[in-house]
């Protein structure tokens, strides 16, 4: 007997114009205006898809991170700073890095709630589904600092 479910996720949008027009999409629970970033010589209008990669990747891995440290009863509260990395050559762009900086500050900081801690936020990155789904095509590297 299988335990395999399938969760299907729907986004709806359209878009009216050329490229450097902006458009709305929808999902269940996120509704916003993208269009090319400014830095990519686009209008900046609301988000685009290199802001929504790096936000799937980064709230994956923290929520992963969090549910791994309640699991082994390590209380802490996370701030997450990340950074996705587009490089440009000959005009071909590609998402090539995101870095995570994560800082756990632990409620004990017992040496042994440290070591969890640090080895969990590893573990979180290798686990989330968004870091496997980019694993072999955008490098993802984790900078952990625990604080008291």
């Amino acid at each position: 007997m299988s335990n395999r479910v399938e969760h299907i996720f729907k986004l709806q949008t359209t878009w009216d114009g050329g490229r450097n027009d902006a458009s709305e999409i929808h999902c269940e629970n996120l509704s916003t205006t993208v269009s090319i970033p400014r830095e990519m010589g686009g209008p900046g209008i609301g988000t685009n898809p290199d802001e929504l990669l790096l936000s799937a990747a980064a709230t994956c891995y923290i929520i992963s991170l969090a549910a791994m440290l309640e699991r082994s009863n390590v209380k802490a509260r996370l701030l997450l700073q990340s950074y996705g990395i587009v490089h440009v050559e000959n005009n071909i762009f590609t998402y090539k890095q995101i870095i995570h900086h994560i800082e756990i500050y632990l409620q004990e900081a017992s040496e042994s709630n440290k070591r969890i801690a640090e080895r969990l936020a590893l573990k979180a990155e290798q686990s989330c589904m968004i870091s496997k789904a980019l694993r072999g095509n955008v490098e993802i590297t984790v900078d952990c600092k625990i604080a008291e």
